[in-house]
């Protein structure tokens, strides 16, 4: 890592430590831009909240997810790659729908979800136009249970390897995610489950995992109520996009910038002035 982005993470988790989430519930919005100049597509983001939620290797999508799409055919194909993730909307269909109030606004206008009230109805999921809520058909993690190795006395099998570990559930189980109302370290099935934002972590004063992974700055997460953010910073500078701006859900993820990546013949053009 650089030293400026050493520097602008620096001050993005100097932001974070500062805000007062127990204040206030509506003094502090949080929400997050990404960069799509600056976001070269290798999924850092995926594999950092995979790790923190302790989400199902394997199991895709996880809450950091990702569009892509292609232009073109070979071998002149270019391609859109857009991150994504909850939009932690203003007016979110999927809190406004949830028969149980499951699916509610919590500490900085997150959307949270309360597995204990969850019912698995799935109203939130036909509600959501983003397709970032997700249903567990099956308990997760459940590969590490089995008691025999892949090869006998050779390989160790999944439980002796959780064992030589030290950990619960899997050997690269966080226990952070156990802290914080209604956070469950992995869920259950028969329930939903989505981004909040690593809530748990922002309440200790870190950054989003999400963000903390990306390796190009290219998420840039704070409070949109704090006019010296840097997320104000940037949305000051340049024109913003939402996805699906005409379902009127206010997203609280915005997108700036473009990436380009066709390319051309390098020259210095020409005169133009002979005849």
């Amino acid at each position: 890592m650089s030293e400026s982005e050493q520097c602008t993470k620096a001050a993005l988790r100097a932001e974070v430590k500062s805000l007062d989430l127990d204040g206030d519930s509506d003094a502090v919005e949080l929400g997050m831009v990404i960069d799509k100049q600056r976001c070269v597509g290798c999924g850092g983001c995926n594999i950092g909240c995979a790790r923190e939620n302790n989400l199902d290797e394997g199991v895709a999508p996880a809450f950091s997810s990702s569009i892509i799409e292609t232009q073109g055919t070979f071998p002149e194909v270019g391609w859109d790659y857009t991150p994504t993730l909850c939009n932690h909307c203003a007016d979110a269909p999927c809190v406004s729908g949830c028969p149980t109030t499951a699916l509610y606004k919590g500490e900085g206008g997150v959307t949270m979800h309360n597995p204990d009230r969850c019912i698995g109805c799935k109203y939130c999921i036909v509600n959501c136009p983003y397709d970032e809520i997700h249903y567990l058909k099956e308990d997760p993690h459940q590969r590490w249970d089995r008691e025999e190795g892949v090869i006998e006395g050779a390989t160790a099998s999944p439980t002796e390897v959780i064992e030589e570990t030290d950990r619960e559930v899997t050997p690269f189980y966080n226990p952070n995610r156990e802290v914080g109302e209604h956070e469950h370290p992995t869920r259950h099935r028969g329930i939903v489950e989505k981004c909040t934002f690593c809530i748990h972590r922002v309440a200790e004063g870190e950054l989003p995992a999400c963000v903390e992974a990306c390796p190009a700055e290219a998420r840039i997460f704070g409070d949109l109520n704090d006019p010296d953010s840097k997320v104000r910073e940037i949305l000051g500078k340049y024109d913003q996009e939402v996805l699906k701006e005409e379902k009127g859900t206010n997203p609280k993820v915005m997108y700036v910038r473009e990436f380009n990546g066709d390319g051309y013949d390098p020259g210095k053009g020409e005169p133009g002035l002979e005849d």
